[in-house]
C-alpha cells in the first residue's frame, strides 16, 4: 500500500544518511520527491536515479538551507516543477562538536544557522503555499540530544532543542488551516558517518540501548511516512522519539 501517492515532498539535506533514507522510502510509497543538496552534484544525480527507479518523479536542487533568500527561491523552483508542496522535511544538519571552553563563535553560529535557522527559513518560505492549499505536513528532524543534552555538543543540543520549541509553536499557529507540524528525534542512527567510528565504541552504544541495536535511516523514514501521510491527520505539535528506547 502506497501511503503517499499523489503527494509532493520537499526534503532538505537528502544526499546522504537519514535524508537519503527518507527520500528512498518516500519514493517507494508513491511520493514525488524534491530534495536539496549543498555540494556534490554527482551524489545528487545518483539519488535522483535511485528515486526514479521506484517509479517516482524526483529532482535535486542545489540550495543552502542556512540562507534565507535561498529557501524562498527553492520553494518557487519546486512549485514551478511540481505544482504543489504537500510535505516539507527539514532534515539538513551538521555538527561542530567540542567542549564549551574550546567552542568558537564560528562553531556556534554555523550549527545554529544550518540546523535551526534553516527550519525557520524553509517553513516561512513554504507557509504561504500551504495556507493557500489549506493543507500540509511539516516534519522537522530534531534529535534525542535536543531532549537530554550531551557534553561536547552544546551548539548541536541547543539547535535541536530549538527545533522542538519551534515545532510546537508552528503547530499552534497553523493548525486552524489544516497544516500540521511535528518533529522526529532520532537516537543513535547508523549511517556512513558512524561507520567510520571505532567498532568498540559503537558496540558500547548499542549495548546501552534497550533494543540492543543502532537505528537505521529507514527506521526514521518510516516515522516520517506516518507523519507525512493521512494516517496522522490528527497528530500535530508532537515529537516522536525514534531511539530504540534510549530515552526510556
Amino acid at each position: 500500500m502506497k501511503l503517499l501517492e499523489g503527494k509532493v515532498a520537499l526534503i532538505t539535506g537528502a544526499s546522504r544518511g537519514i535524508g537519503r533514507g527518507i527520500a528512498n522510502v518516500y519514493a517507494s510509497h508513491g511520493a514525488k520527491v524534491a530534495f536539496t543538496f549543498l555540494s556534490s552534484e554527482e551524489k545528487a544525480k545518483k539519488l535522483e536515479d535511485e528515486l526514479k527507479s521506484h517509479g517516482s518523479e524526483a529532482k535535486g536542487y542545489k540550495s543552502n538551507a542556512a540562507e534565507y533568500d535561498s529557501a524562498d527561491k527553492l520553494v518557487q523552483d519546486v512549485l514551478a516543477d511540481f505544482g504543489q508542496i504537500d510535505i516539507v522535511i527539514n532534515n539538513a544538519g551538521i555538527t561542530r562538536d567540542g567542549l564549551l571552553m574550546r567552542m568558537t563563535e564560528e562553531n556556534w553560529d554555523e550549527v545554529i544557522n544550518t540546523n535551526l535557522k534553516s527550519v525557520f527559513n524553509l517553513t516561512k518560505a513554504v507557509q504561504r503555499t500551504m495556507l493557500k492549499q489549506r493543507h500540509g505536513s511539516i516534519i522537522n528532524v530534531s534529535s534525542v540530544v535536543g531532549v537530554k543534552g550531551n557534553a561536547g555538543q552544546a551548539n548541536y543540543a541547543a539547535s535541536k532543542a530549538g527545533i522542538i520549541g519551534f515545532t510546537k509553536s508552528i503547530a499552534q499557529e497553523l493548525g486552524s488551516r489544516n497544516i500540521r507540524c511535528n518533529a522526529i528525534a532520532p537516537g543513535f542512527i547508523e549511517t556512513e558517518m558512524t561507520a567510520a567510528l571505532d567498532e568498540k565504541v559503537v558496540e558500547e552504544w548499542r549495548n546501552n540501548i534497550p533494543l540492543k541495536r543502532g537505528g537505521t535511516p529507514e527506521d526514521v523514514a518510516n516515522a516520517a511516512v506516518y507523519l507525512g501521510s493521512d494516517l496522522s491527520a490528527y497528530v500535530t505539535g508532537q515529537t516522536i522519539h525514534v531511539c530504540g528506547g534510549m530515552l526510556t
